[in-house]
């Protein structure tokens, strides 16, 4: 699982596959499931940070997540 928050998705997506961001290059390939699209940064912002918290916002949405999957 990795959250982030991006202006540009595919590019993002296919730095961490080609190894470019240090933090991820050892948990490669990344497949995308799921995404969420804001109008502000400051909005995408705030949610990934709740995210993270790894909050009752996180559990939900990977529980949403792996029922969609099955």
């Amino acid at each position: 699982m990795y959250i982030g928050s991006t202006n540009n998705l595919r590019k993002r997506l296919e730095m961490h596959n080609s190894g470019k961001i240090y933090s991820t290059k050892l948990r490669k390939p990344f497949n995308l499931v799921y995404y969420e699209s804001y109008k502000s940064e400051k909005d995408a912002r705030k949610r990934e940070h709740n995210l993270k918290l790894r909050s009752r916002a996180f559990a939900q949405l990977m529980k949403r997540i792996q029922e969609s999957l099955e």
